[in-house]
């Protein structure tokens, strides 16, 4: 039933995670936290310690994944899950190996 509703997509590389199970990996820890929403949603309120990415903004995505580090987990989230899974969905071609994506977005968390 997961997969009618694509809250089922997961591989060994890419991870959707409950909003606990985000909140856990990413509250008061040093981790690689991107927020895939526009400039604007990001000002609206984020997650402490996200960097905006925008993703309708593939150039600044890539740019600044660029700058981070492919072996180590990396957390994405954007407003309703759907940006976020397409985010992941690319990183991982970019030879991102564990990347965890928050269910429902941020509005979950």
């Amino acid at each position: 039933m997961n997969r009618l509703f694509g809250t089922g997509v997961q591989d060994d590389t890419i991870r959707v995670l409950s909003p606990e199970a985000f909140r856990d990996a990413v509250q008061n820890k040093k981790v690689q936290l991107i927020d895939v929403r526009t400039k604007a949603e990001f000002s609206q309120g984020a997650i402490k310690n996200a960097v905006n990415l925008d993703f309708f903004q593939p150039q600044q995505l890539l740019n600044g994944v660029k700058k981070l580090d492919k072996n180590k987990p990396l957390y994405l989230y954007c407003r309703s899950g759907n940006r976020s899974q397409k985010a992941a969905r690319l990183l991982k071609q970019e030879g991102f190996t564990e990347i965890y994506d928050l269910q429902g977005g941020i509005g979950n968390y």
